[in-house]
């Protein structure tokens, strides 16, 4: 379909509220999964939405900058993400849906919350066989007493129309079927996102490649990961590193290089997600 006919989204953040991450994605995310000929006017979604807690990540500002380099030229767009915070999503996904050319996205892994809308942006959506979407309602971070609280869900429910109104969009599945599903948190595979329109066809057998296997890169993704959750459960980066600290020191299997291994950071990041869901 035409990006033409996608609903542009009004944005409404309010400073200090920060977008959440959904700890089975980033389960689920590989940060090995890319594209393996991106070619030369194409964009990358392969981080979480937002800035992350290096520095990193998908912003905006970063994709508006890539869309003026590219110009008015076909762009497409690989996504592998766990998604992030929503309301930079919107933003991305506007600049896309307004990019004067074709846009094609490539979902090579995971495009899940935030990823996913973003994915909807294009004029075409490929997806991996073993490709999936995840779509589910505004996750966020707040505190305050029951009356902030309240006006904190009312203030969301907009957001979560927004999406349904997107994916629908999108789809033509009904409004209140995309709401149940946002509701119960979706996964939709490859074949699903076919047949029931969030991607209009499979990517190439050899358009997806991993970037590395090895030990050094296992450990480096764990590493990641754990201080994703880390910063979502409030921990400042100098606790991070200490936790890493104390897994080398109590761990007969670290590595010697003073790094913990993959499976000590793993074995971490299960116990982290454990507690993460009872948040």
């Amino acid at each position: 379909m035409s990006k033409r006919k996608l609903p542009k989204v009004a944005l409404g953040a309010r400073p200090g509220v920060q977008g959440d991450l959904s700890p089975r994605a980033l389960q689920r995310w590989s940060p090995d999964v890319r594209a393996a000929d991106p070619g030369e006017a194409s964009i990358s979604v392969l981080d979480p939405i937002g800035a992350d807690p290096w520095g990193e990540g998908v912003t905006a500002r970063r994709i508006s900058a890539a869309l003026r380099a590219i110009g008015e030229r076909p762009v497409t767009v690989n996504i592998n993400s766990p998604g992030g915070d929503f309301f930079e999503g919107l933003a991305i996904y506007n600049l896309l849906r307004e990019h004067a050319a074709t846009v094609t996205v490539n979902i090579l892994g995971i495009a899940a919350s935030a990823a996913s809308v973003i994915a909807m942006a294009g004029d075409e959506v490929r997806i991996a066989r073993a490709g999936f979407l995840m779509i589910h309602n505004t996750w966020i971070m707040a505190a305050g007493d029951r009356h902030a609280l309240a006006e904190v869900c009312e203030w969301l429910a907009p957001f979560d129309a927004t999406a349904v109104d997107i994916y629908a969009a999108r789809t033509g599945i009904d409004r209140d079927d995309i709401a149940a599903m946002l509701d119960r948190e979706t996964w939709i595979g490859g074949q699903a996102a076919l047949d029931q329109g969030f991607a209009d066809s499979f990517l190439p057998a050899d358009a997806v490649d991993l970037a590395g296997n090895d030990k050094e890169t296992a450990t480096m993704r764990a590493e990641r990961k754990l201080d994703l959750l880390c910063a979502r459960a409030g921990l400042p980066n100098a606790a991070s590193r200490a936790l890493k600290r104390d897994l080398k020191g109590g761990m007969p299997g670290a590595a010697p290089t003073g790094t913990p291994g993959a499976a000590d950071l793993t074995r971490a990041l299960e116990e982290l997600l454990a507690q993460a869901k009872t948040l």
